[in-house]
């Protein structure tokens, strides 16, 4: 990159604030108190993000008179579920291609049971009345390289051989320019009812609303300390006091599981986004986005791009940054050198918007599994369930894990819980140094491919033999 070039793209974040677009908005809730003294409830539910959410309302709605306590360490929604892109996809299992590679004889359930999984998200928001800015606009993976548009089109007629193309449109390089102008659009695979743009932060917000409409108890600022069997039941300790269960729903994702076990199964990877300024109305007319549905680019290190509500573009993505050890804090929220790169990105993806500035920059953790979709289990004689490793695709599919914890508490064989994705795991990441260096030579990996048309190394095709992954 030119000196020049590097000096024009990055005077654009001069202005930006290190902080997450969607948290900064004016309807943020306050918190609720903090948990003092001891509780007692038939169902405990850890994490106030996406996961703990969903689990407290569907159990209170399974079952109105069930006593459901919610515990966050927070605020409700301050992590990953206030952070992310606000794509909402009906994929469980991280993108159609990820499914079928590892569920061949159970994706068209998967997908079947996504597409209801989204259509419920859908039907809630309006139940409940969230102000989160939702729109069933869909997404089109779009090819930069003539190598990926080749690999779109071939996609494209796989899935047409498997049934799976329904609601999927193959777009030419004219036809993708015609939704979204982009002189880097070569092709694009349109899916016009499997994916919804919303506002991150104002779903997590609403869902709180909605449990605590319901009857849910909500203790904000209250971390969960431990967890250990109470006579029949269970007991976690807090900073301030204590709650004794029945039951316990763990949606704590990329924190630390209270079941010691399961830790090793997910790593954190940070990931990044840039947020501009509104776009004018002539701005917004030079690149066409009259349809306003969510895109993604097909390389390995890929980017994702939408509006908000306020014609905002967020672009995000390409870099995934693991640190070693594996420790989740604040000061990887925030990497210049990347957001730098996004920039640079952004311009040459869009060079009709130079001049636009961006506003916010921000990171945050994605909580990632080796098979990329998540993992569920129960630990304590079944007392305690457990969903975690969605590795970026949560905003819809942290619903379905909820409905399967509850499942599985519930001791109920269900079409979710006969699922070979529910009844087994993924492979757990090995110890450090081994985590850091494979994922390190992994990365390199995928790097060079997408600089050699997309061809894949000895390393990175011994990882697909053993049905491991890594990328954006």
């Amino acid at each position: 990159m030119a000196p020049s070039a590097m000096n024009r793209w990055t005077k654009s974040l001069s202005d930006a604030q290190p902080v997450p677009y969607w948290l900064e908005d004016p309807g943020k809730p306050h918190p609720e108190p903090a948990l003092t003294g001891a509780e007692t409830c038939d169902l405990l539910v850890v994490g106030g993000g996406y996961s703990g959410l969903w689990t407290a309302l569907n159990a209170k709605e399974r079952d109105p008179g069930r006593d459901v306590v919610l515990l966050e360490g927070r605020e409700v929604g301050w992590a990953a579920s206030g952070r992310n892109g606000g794509f909402c996809a009906a994929s469980l299992t991280h993108g159609l291609a990820n499914g079928l590679a590892r569920w061949p004889d159970e994706i068209h359930k998967l997908e079947e049971l996504g597409a209801r999984n989204l259509d419920e998200i859908e039907a809630a928001v309006a139940r409940h009345g969230l102000d989160c800015d939702f729109e069933r606009t869909g997404e089109i993976d779009v090819a930069t390289e003539p190598y990926q548009a080749w690999e779109l089109r071939d996609w494209y007629d796989e899935l047409a051989r498997k049934g799976l193309a329904d609601g999927i449109e193959f777009l030419d390089a004219d036809a993708v320019r015609d939704q979204v102008a982009s002189p880097t659009f070569e092709a694009g695979l349109y899916d016009r009812r499997g994916v919804a743009m919303l506002h991150p932060a104002k779903l997590a917000w609403g869902l709180k609303r909605a449990c605590l409409n319901l009857g849910v108890r909500v203790y904000e600022h209250t971390p969960a300390l431990n967890l250990k069997a109470y006579g029949t039941g269970m007991a976690v300790r807090t900073p301030y006091g204590q709650v004794r269960t029945r039951q316990v729903a763990l949606g704590t994702n990329i924190f630390p599981s209270l079941v010691r076990r399961v830790r090793a199964y997910t790593v954190p990877v940070y990931d990044y986004a840039l947020m501009t300024e509104p776009l004018t109305a002539e701005q917004l007319a030079s690149i066409g986005w009259k349809n306003r549905q969510g895109l993604g680019d097909s390389a390995n290190q890929f980017h994702y791009f939408r509006l908000s509500a306020d014609n905002r573009i967020l672009w995000g993505g390409y870099d995934a940054v693991y640190p070693y050890g594996g420790r989740v804090r604040a000061e990887y929220d925030d990497r210049p050198e990347t957001y730098a790169k996004l920039a640079g990105h952004f311009f040459t993806c869009f060079p009709q918007l130079e001049g636009v500035r961006f506003t916010h920059a921000w990171g945050g953790a994605i909580d990632t599994c080796s098979r990329f979709s998540a993992f569920f289990g129960t630990a304590h004689q079944g007392r305690v369930a457990y969903a975690a490793g969605y590795t970026g695709l949560g905003v819809g599919a942290t619903r379905f894990g909820a409905d399967v914890m509850l499942d599985l508490l519930a001791g109920e064989r269900t079409e979710r819980t006969e699922l070979e994705m529910v009844r087994k795991k993924p492979l757990p990441f090995p110890p450090e140094p081994f985590a850091w260096t494979g994922i390190a030579l992994t990365k390199w990996s995928l790097a060079r491919a997408d600089s050699h048309a997309g061809r894949r190394n000895l390393w990175l095709k011994a990882m697909d033999r053993l049905g491991l992954g890594f990328d954006s």
